[in-house]
């Protein structure tokens, strides 16, 4: 994002407020991802990204009520924290990029591997409880 903001400068928006907005943003991303790594922890469950299969349990408390990808959610969070602050355009267009790597290559693997685990349970919560918000 930084490098996009770098090259492409004819993409600058004045943003008023942009510190505190960033600021605000970036305090939100930091908290969800926090909550979501303690909901894991005090369930006794993996955090690692690279080892769903090895989840222990199905966590739906906490933040899981309201997203099933906390973690994720903050660190999109952040980086829109990010380009508030670059205050580009064309580094914000890289946003959908995330989403759309992370839901192809992380989260829909990780599905998978709660459905086979938890089966009816995980089915009923993908059902509740929306992907990212």
């Amino acid at each position: 994002m930084w490098a996009i903001s770098r090259l492409l400068p004819s993409g600058e928006f004045p943003i008023p407020g942009r510190l505190l907005l960033t600021l605000t943003v970036l305090a939100f991303g930091v908290v969800i991802a926090i909550l979501g790594v303690m909901a894991f922890r005090s369930a006794n469950t993996t955090v690692d990204p690279r080892t769903p299969h090895q989840s222990s349990s199905l966590v739906q408390n906490g933040v899981y009520r309201y997203t099933r990808n906390p973690m994720y959610l903050g660190f999109l969070l952040i980086l829109v924290a990010w380009g508030f602050y670059l205050g580009s355009v064309f580094a914000a267009l890289l946003l959908p990029m995330f989403v759309i790597y992370m839901n192809r290559f992380q989260i829909k693997p990780e599905e998978r591997h709660m459905r086979v685990l938890f089966g009816e349970a995980y089915t009923r919560y993908r059902s509740e409880v929306r992907r990212w918000l």
